[in-house]
């Protein structure tokens, strides 16, 4: 007796899996057969739905008008459909039209056969006056226009201007001044540098953190520098000295994010514990804890306007707060994966959050889904917008994306190249910013060097042309 070779489980479910493949890739494309009858249905089922309200006018002036007809002894004229300058009466076909001195009622019937119309079509109320003696509603036929996708907008490439290097540690942190002069850098080593922009040059060390320094932000109104770390400490320090002033207690673990409020003096800060916490920046008092997340809250920003906070957690949700009750207006659970960072659009009344499996853009305030945008599949660590409508993405693996925001077009991508020396699994990207006017980019990144990204100002659009396929750029709705 021949021995039956044996295979393993996933060997079997493969070659069913191939059989029923094979069955039926032939027909894969094609649609099922239209029932006549039950086509019938459907349109009689929306004709009676849709327009109810008036079926009933439209079949008493279509009796009325054959009963003038048959006593005036005028023979019923074939079916067309006119401006309502002369009246009409059919019967046994499939569209009834009543005529009006304004125009025409076009009404669907349920009892004949549906007609060879091919071009989709919609019933829009016009807006003339209706007739004085039957009162009907004027309604004409208007063809819809096909759904577009907006082309987006040329934007030049950038391209790599300066490299800076000095800190001893992965760079975690980014923050431009408002004066655009200098910016400050947080980074593994526990120190907080300070930059000229214009030259790159180290102006100020500041020691005083015992872990890695995880966020720092630079007051508008106040001669304060805020900074995090993952050693639950947060503080204020002083510009003009150079030197801690204010401590804030309360997180129980590493503190990964802080935004400061635009318009008042509170400062919100996030971290490993789940919550998200808003203190007063003079009186050092906890105000509110934020609680919601069931896990690390990675990014939280501030805005003047509602949601005036917005956070964004390992839980993969966005939750949007009231800041005065200090709870949790909206959860948007749209993402799949971890939400790393969030960004406010600079200008537009909007918001984008990053995700493994998309970055979505939402609208402020209720937080309503705009679209995603899809094509960078790493681990995205930060982003960035500026106010020409340049979306920016940073990878853990180093990759960087630059999208157009309005359509989420991809314009450009590079890997980010490593500080000689340095291992190419170091090409990571942490945290990234504009400078206040919009036109430099500065990574930091896990080579420990900070880079600064300019416009090319020599490209155009006949050199680096929008390769826009709209086929290919189908928005989906979920």
């Amino acid at each position: 007796m021949e021995d039956v070779q044996k295979h393993s489980v996933h060997t079997l479910i493969f070659r069913s899996l191939k059989r029923t493949h094979d069955l039926f890739v032939s027909n894969q494309g094609n649609l099922p057969d239209i029932d006549d009858r039950l086509e019938k249905l459907r349109r009689s089922i929306k004709a009676s739905d849709t327009y109810g309200l008036v079926l009933d006018r439209a079949n008493k002036t279509m009796d009325a008008k054959k009963l003038s007809a048959m006593q005036n002894g005028d023979p019923e004229r074939p079916l067309a459909i006119t401006d309502g300058s002369m009246g009409l009466a059919a019967s046994g076909a499939d569209l009834s039209a009543t005529s009006s001195e304004g125009g025409a009622m076009v009404r669907y019937s349920r009892d004949k056969e549906k007609s060879s119309c091919n071009t989709t079509i919609s019933l829009v109320r016009a807006s003339m006056p209706s007739n004085s003696s039957g009162g009907v509603i004027n309604v004409h036929l208007i063809p819809k226009k096909a759904a577009s996708i907006p082309k987006p907008r040329w934007h030049a490439p950038w391209k790599l201007s300066r490299v800076i290097s000095g800190h001893l540690g992965w760079v975690r942190c980014i923050a431009v001044e408002p004066g655009n002069e200098w910016f400050a850098t947080g980074a593994g080593d526990r120190v907080i540098k300070i930059w000229d922009l214009a030259s790159g040059k180290l102006k100020l060390s500041l020691t005083g953190h015992v872990s890695t320094v995880r966020g720092v932000a630079v007051s508008a109104k106040h001669p304060y520098l805020f900074s995090c770390g993952e050693d639950r400490q947060v503080k204020c320090w002083d510009l003009e000295y150079n030197k801690v002033i204010r401590h804030y207690h309360g997180h129980l673990s590493a503190v990964y994010s802080l935004a400061l409020h635009p318009t008042i003096d509170v400062l919100a800060t996030s971290g490993r514990d789940s919550t998200a916490r808003i203190w007063d920046m003079r009186t050092k008092a906890n105000v509110h804890t934020l609680t919601g997340h069931t896990n690390t809250v990675a990014s939280v920003v501030a805005q003047a306007t509602k949601p005036q906070i917005i956070t964004g957690s390992h839980d993969s949700t966005v939750r949007l707060w009231d800041l005065a009750a200090g709870k949790s207006l909206c959860t948007l659970t749209n993402h799949k994966k971890s939400v790393r960072s969030i960004v406010l659009h600079p200008s537009l009344y909007m918001f984008a959050s990053a995700s493994p499996d998309n970055i979505k853009q939402w609208r402020c305030p209720e937080g309503n889904f705009v679209q995603n945008i899809s094509g960078h599949t790493a681990i995205v660590n930060c982003m960035a917008a500026n106010t020409d409508g340049v979306l920016v993405s940073g990878g853990d693996n180093g990759t960087m994306f630059f999208w157009d925001w309005r359509t989420g077009y991809n314009f450009q991508r590079f890997q980010a190249p490593v500080q000689p020396g340095s291992m190419d699994s170091e090409a990571g990207i942490f945290a990234m910013c504009f400078d206040q006017s919009g036109t430099r980019l500065i990574t930091a990144e896990a080579d420990k060097t900070i880079k600064v990204y300019k416009e090319d100002d020599e490209a155009s659009e006949e050199t680096h042309p929008v390769n826009w396929r709209p086929e290919l750029l189908k928005r989906r709705k979920f």
